[in-house]
């Protein structure tokens, strides 16, 4: 062990998160069939009790109840809830390491095939951190389950492959996106997992400003033209078209959507899955939508010219239409659909508004600490505001598993389509700052730099936002 109280992952795995905090202990070595633990309270009673937990010979080693209580906090994640004692599901590594994701709150796992071990990782508001590993003899069994679990050929390991499982359980259901990936030394995996409530997004609750929510709820409650989203992937762009779904839902509107996955369920609304081997892409879903009578249609993301044309064909034609597209900026959306041989005069014409997002990590309350600020920690060219004189950095403590951040927050850039944006869309003018300063309206890297200065998140976090 370090003496940072971190613990190596082929340690971490010989003991679940809940063994871990309910005998209070934490693993130091396993060799010639002994597993040694640290405790606070080491006894022959509980040498005895693990030995019937584990199934081997178990010694004791005495350490500080503090000290025990940095090593849990800094290396297992108690679960969100506690799943009842009736729960029944199969001792299978696999469906363990599903729930225990899913209860902490990871959206991906990736297996990870290399030379001479396999690795598991999972993504935690947004970064990636090892959590197993695994041996080369078993990864193939593993993988074979999860292609089985998601309806995949397991004899065909030359091509990349996609599937779907659904995890049941008393407390829950959600659904799994499988993706498999010939890489050199076997196929790497990667699981998203897709929660089917929708009831906790609230679109107040995502990151707008009050000015930016406003602008937003009046681009939407159009009764036609286009909506964009941009960002990168992982930016929360569908989780900010879900709770627009959820803001226009209602009686006496028929919305139909389009997704590729459909990660969310929501009660009224028609959702189709996109199943591009037979023929029902974005575009070609679009053209039957039009004769469904929708008031609102919503596309999972603008891919191509034939989507970008039908999704202006139904504008046009009094729909109201929401999507994704990935550009770095919301101006840069409007190349983007020039680009792609869209006519300007159309985007000017059915483009309600555009808008960019990201995903900032918000820092832990009880841990971040106010320092000076120092020029070196910033972009080279990015001017330091004046009323900048401190900032807070991520620390890490128990609450926020020695991460020093909890949660994430949404940017937003928005830029309502005005008649004096007109010249510049058909001109397919690059620079609009002086525009948008005119305007009141606030770049990503604004509001970054706003959210360093309320202590919401560190300049670290944002940094790539404010390099010119």
């Amino acid at each position: 062990m370090k003496n940072n109280y971190t613990i190596s992952t082929s340690l971490l795995q010989l003991i679940s998160s809940e063994q871990a905090y309910h005998y209070k202990i934490v693993p130091v070595e396993a060799h010639n069939g002994t597993l040694i633990f640290k405790s606070d309270a080491p006894s022959e009673n509980l040498k005895r009790e693990l030995r019937v937990v584990f199934g081997k010979d178990i010694e004791l080693l005495s350490e500080t109840s503090e000290n025990i209580n940095l090593y849990l906090s800094n290396n297992f994640r108690k679960r969100d809830f506690t799943y009842s004692e009736d729960l029944h599901y199969t001792n299978d590594f696999l469906e363990k390491l599903l729930l225990s994701a899913k209860d902490i709150g990871s959206s991906d796992i990736h297996f990870e095939p290399y030379e001479h071990k396999c690795r598991v990782r999972f993504r935690l508001d947004g970064k990636l951190k090892e959590h197993f590993i695994i041996s080369l003899s078993e990864y193939p069994v593993i993988v074979n389950k999860l292609k089985i679990k998601a309806g995949l050929d397991i004899s065909e390991k030359r091509l990349p492959q996609d599937g779907r499982i659904t995890v049941k359980t008393q407390n829950d259901e959600f659904d799994i996106r499988v993706s498999s990936l010939p890489t050199l030394h076997g196929e790497k995996i990667v699981l998203r997992i897709l929660s089917k409530d929708a009831n906790h997004i609230d679109i107040k609750d995502l990151g707008f400003t009050d000015k930016e929510l406003k602008t937003y709820k009046e681009a939407v409650k159009s009764p036609n033209g286009i909506v964009l989203i941009s960002g990168p992937t992982g930016s929360g762009k569908t989780t900010t078209l879900y709770a627009t779904l959820k803001l226009l839902n209602d009686d006496k509107t028929n919305i139909v959507t389009i997704e590729d996955p459909i990660e969310y369920t929501l009660e009224g609304i028609n959702q189709v899955q996109l199943k591009e081997n037979i023929g029902l892409d974005f575009a070609n879903a679009l053209r039957t939508f039009l004769r469904q009578d929708p008031d609102i249609i919503m596309v999972g993301e603008i891919r191509d010219v034939k989507t970008a044309n039908m999704a202006i064909r139904a504008a046009l034609t009094g729909h109201l239409v929401l999507s994704t597209i990935h550009t770095n900026s919301a101006w840069a959306t409007i190349s983007r659909l020039i680009d792609m041989g869209i006519p300007a005069f159309l985007i000017a014409s059915t483009l309600n508004v555009s808008i960019a997002q990201r995903l900032v990590r918000k820092l832990c309350n009880a841990c971040n600490q106010e320092t000076p600020v120092n020029k070196d920690i910033f972009p080279e060219n990015f001017s330091i505001p004046r009323d900048l004189d401190t900032h807070y950095v991520a620390t890490g403590c128990p609450k926020c598993y020695h991460t020093g951040y909890i949660g994430r927050k949404a940017i937003y850039e928005i830029i309502p389509i005005t008649k004096l944006l007109v010249p510049n869309i058909k001109n397919n003018q690059l620079e609009i700052d002086d525009y948008l300063q005119e305007n009141n309206i606030s770049s990503l890297k604004l509001n970054a730099i706003n959210l360093v200065k309320q202590g919401v998140t560190s300049v670290e976090e944002v940094y790539a936002l404010l390099i010119d």
